[in-house]
């Protein structure tokens, strides 16, 4: 397959068109030759040195990224971003970036992921950004405990993971929006839910969450961004018949 054919494929299943006007990512292709052929892809959340090489290594044509290099401004390619780019030319690795289509995303999300994982019902769209609702939120069958759903989405307590434990003993209601949706916690408490699940920890919300009385779980930028990668991988080799390896490079935020 054709990189070009890989990227309309991408654009169409993930929805770029729902985003278009409010990420600040240059998503699609950041480097590399469009009309190059890809047959095996690597998966990661972030593009940095160790993906690369791990891609390189793992006879990839393509590394599909969460976090690309171009966020919405003009970059010397000097030092770091230089080397980067360096290596991806010489390598022969093409750079595919797919941030906020990969948050949202219905099917293949990272929050209808987590959604999914977390056993919710009654899923609906939630936490507005810049006019588009980029997570999800939903109930359980059953009431649960903070514990319990942590242990559920990650096996326990990692580096990483925090928590403002001022919400119901038993959960019902969850919200999610993975990585930086820290601020979105005012709208969780809007919608009177018992527990908001983000990536970021802050101090600013800890005042405001209890006053409000809800929990709010801060699982880890990468770890809450594994999801939607995963996904990908998955739905490319089945829907596209194409090689898929995830390459888990944790940060431990």
């Amino acid at each position: 397959m054709k990189i070009i054919e890989f990227d309309s494929w991408c654009k169409k299943r993930l929805e770029f068109e729902q985003i278009d006007g409010i990420d600040s990512s240059l998503n699609g292709l950041q480097v590399g030759n469009s009309k190059a052929q890809v047959s095996r892809i690597a998966f990661a959340v972030d593009a940095c040195m160790d993906s690369f090489i791990r891609a390189r290594d793992e006879d990839a044509q393509m590394l599909f990224v969460h976090h690309g290099l171009f966020w919405g401004s003009v970059v010397p390619l000097t030092n770091v971003i230089g080397e980067r780019i360096r290596f991806l030319m010489n390598s022969n690795l093409a750079l595919y970036a797919c941030h906020l289509p990969l948050d949202r995303h219905a099917e293949l999300g990272n929050n209808a992921r987590i959604a999914a994982a977390l056993g919710l019902q009654d899923i609906e769209p939630f936490g507005e950004y810049r006019g588009q609702k980029i997570g999800f939120k939903g109930t359980l069958k059953k009431p649960e405990q903070l514990e319990t759903l942590v242990l559920r989405l990650f096996g326990s307590w990692r580096e990483g993971i925090n928590a403002l434990r001022f919400g119901p003993d038993d959960i019902h209601s969850i919200g999610v929006i993975s990585g930086g949706g820290t601020g979105e916690v005012a709208q969780a408490i809007d919608e009177d839910l018992d527990l908001y699940i983000t990536g970021d920890a802050s101090h600013n919300v800890y005042h405001v969450s209890r006053e409000a009385g809800i929990h709010v779980l801060f699982a880890g930028h990468y770890q809450t961004e594994v999801f939607g990668v995963q996904a990908m991988a998955e739905s490319v080799s089945k829907e596209l018949g194409l090689e898929t390896v995830f390459l888990d490079i944790p940060t431990g935020y």
